[in-house]
């Protein structure tokens, strides 16, 4: 098991005292953190319009946090393709992983709030076609060499870009799901796979048809085994303190979900319950990633900072995690 951690950036300026620069700083702490007890990745999302997250460019953020890093490698989860130029994509995440040295993950999907598409003006039913149109021409683009392009939504004329990143033939691709039937679909592709499924599965048992589903599609289509990783992200809290859960873990998460853009609700119980959230003693987690592991999933993202949590918590979670619960899967 791989482990990085994901921020989604969710923010409460009507609840939380907190500036938006001032969780920034956080986050850039937290990255440094991560890579001091030995994180793999740290992956940063791109949400707009609304408090579910602050973070409208995460290529600028990851550019400061390459600045603070030596080693970490840092992810995007994800960029919404749809949303923007290709061009622009292409050149933003060039940049990082040139500022980087080599070190970014590329992490795309088609969006899925409404109040997103609605502020971009872009047609929801749109969004696969636009999916696929920005992802050629950002691969193309990130060739270097000159080319044209003249697509539905992007016409692109004798064009080359005046920096490539570090990694080729690109940096290492992964493909966002919410619902189980596209993954499927992406092994067929042989990109790597993302999910993030508290929200949508309903346990271990429906996770293992998705990665299996995921695997044998990527199989059938001649793919290099060793490229089909699978990825989840769930919220997590590490603690030896059963009051931790009580003072930080249960509220953060009962914000996150009752401020929640999208999908059903479910309450603290159930998500334990079902295996949807590594949230607990040290052995409780252990358990929950060895289930995972079973399930075929063999990257695990740790939501850490959900729903307005105090930066300190924060930090002792990832700290209890690195201490106690990674060795467990060296």
């Amino acid at each position: 098991m791989r482990f990085g951690v994901l921020s989604v950036v969710d923010h409460y300026p009507k609840e939380i005292p907190r500036t938006v620069g001032q969780f920034y700083d956080e986050l850039l702490d937290s990255a440094q953190l991560a890579e001091e007890l030995g994180f793999e990745s740290f992956w940063i999302a791109e949400h707009h319009f609304s408090e579910y997250g602050a973070l409208p460019s995460p290529a600028v953020w990851m550019a400061a946090a390459a600045g603070r890093t030596r080693k970490i490698r840092l992810g995007v989860g994800v960029s919404v393709l749809p949303f923007h130029n290709p061009l622009d994509i292409a050149e933003q995440y060039a940049m990082v992983d040139v500022i980087s040295g080599g070190r970014l993950e590329f992490g795309i999907g088609s969006g899925y709030l409404k109040h997103e598409y609605g502020g971009f003006s872009v047609p929801l039913e749109e969004k696969h076609a636009r999916f696929d149109e920005s992802l050629e021409i950002i691969q193309r683009a990130w060739t270097g060499e000159r080319f044209s392009y003249d697509g539905r939504f992007t016409k692109v004329t004798d064009t080359a870009l005046q920096l490539t990143p570090i990694q080729k033939p690109y940096p290492p691709t992964y493909m966002a799901v919410l619902r189980d039937e596209a993954a499927r679909e992406i092994g067929a592709r042989g990109y790597p796979l993302l999910t993030v499924p508290y929200a949508q599965a309903d346990g271990m048992g429906s996770l293992a048809k998705l990665t299996q589903s995921y695997r044998e599609a990527h199989a059938a289509a001649g793919h290099d085994p060793k490229q089909a990783v699978v990825g989840c992200a769930l919220h997590g809290y590490v603690t030896n303190d059963p009051a931790d859960l009580d003072r930080h873990a249960k509220p953060s998460l009962a914000r996150y979900i009752r401020t929640r853009s999208y999908a059903t609700t479910r309450a603290y119980d159930l998500l334990q319950e079902k295996e949807l959230v590594t949230i607990g003693a040290p052995s409780r987690v252990i358990s929950v990633i060895r289930h995972l592991e079973e399930a075929g999933f063999d990257m695990l993202l740790s939501i850490m900072d959900f729903g307005g949590m105090e930066h300190r918590a924060v930090r002792n979670s990832m700290e209890t995690f690195a201490r106690e619960v990674m060795p467990e899967f060296k």
